[in-house]
């Protein structure tokens, strides 16, 4: 059967209920025959993991998408099990392209490998679909957050460009799958430029509040990038220190771009590694602080 238009498929990891989901939709609801197949809940932080605990259980329910009621699909699963859920079990043909998004707050640096957005474009580029990840820099507190005070449209644009580029375009090799971030206060009209994907961190690990080791307590996050000192080529810095639009290529291939037989006379023995980095040093000064406050003594 001959279809007039793609088929876009839609998830993102912040839930079915959020309005960057639905931005993305709207922004594609003229040109495309679209598929959501969103998480049922909140599942940012979840990367592209499968647990097994994961119900599989699939909520359909009507929505009035561009004049027309159209049925969407809440996943009990992560946001990469919403992909498979929607690519195995719910499309009626292969999707042409997988819109993951958009996100509230940023995901740039090696924190990545985190996100439940990304995750899911993975999963997506794995079963040799293009796909694309994209995500709004948001105030860290608004983050879990439904808040209408975000907007999306700018965003909306930028998928909407890169999701069309990605169906039309034969991506270079070595390039799997788009993330794309965008700027507060961003408009259609924002310049944007090709990154790679800094080594720094934008949030780190806090230490739980706890008086004893089997009370609750989960480790937190605080923003902490030091832009200004990013790699100028990254996203961290195109992002967050020059307020563009950053998008970045990714390759399923995680093999580091390293000389191998190099390595190799590291690993047996002939070559001296080298020292701790500053990621190192950036933990160690969080232990440090963390055990200050907790022994303002030194006892």
């Amino acid at each position: 059967m001959l279809y007039e238009r793609p088929l876009v498929l839609f998830t993102n990891d912040d839930g079915i209920a959020s309005p960057g989901l639905w931005a993305a939709v709207d922004a594609f609801c003229d040109w495309a025959d679209v598929l959501v197949a969103a998480p049922h809940e909140q599942q940012s932080g979840t990367g592209r993991s499968m647990p097994i605990t994961s119900k599989g259980r699939i909520y359909p329910a009507v929505r009035r998408l561009d004049g027309r009621d159209v049925m969407v699909y809440s996943v009990d699963g992560t946001p990469a099990q919403a992909v498979q859920h929607g690519v195995i079990e719910l499309a009626d043909r292969l999707p042409s392209l997988i819109v993951s998004g958009i996100n509230y707050g940023e995901n740039a640096g090696n924190g990545v490998t985190i996100s439940g957005t990304i995750g899911a474009a993975l999963e997506g580029a794995s079963l040799g679909i293009p796909s694309l990840a994209i995500s709004q820099q948001t105030p860290k507190d608004l983050h879990l957050s439904y808040s209408a005070e975000v907007d999306f449209s700018a965003a909306a644009h930028f998928a909407r460009q890169f999701g069309e580029w990605l169906i039309s375009a034969r991506c270079p090799d070595d390039v799997d799958l788009l993330k794309v971030d965008v700027p507060i206060g961003a408009t259609p009209d924002t310049p944007w430029r090709t990154t790679r994907i800094s080594r720094r961190r934008v949030y780190w690990p806090t230490r739980p509040e706890r008086v004893a080791l089997g009370d609750e307590g989960r480790i937190g996050y605080q923003y902490q990038s030091d832009s200004a000192h990013a790699e100028p080529d990254s996203d961290i810095y195109v992002l967050l220190q020059e307020g563009q639009v950053s998008v970045s290529p990714i390759s399923l291939d995680m093999t580091s771009r390293t000389d191998l037989f190099r390595l190799e006379q590291m690993l047996r023995g002939e070559h001296v590694n080298g020292s701790d980095g500053p990621a190192a040093e950036q933990v160690s000064a969080i232990r440090t602080s963390a055990r200050s406050k907790r022994d303002p003594a030194g006892s």
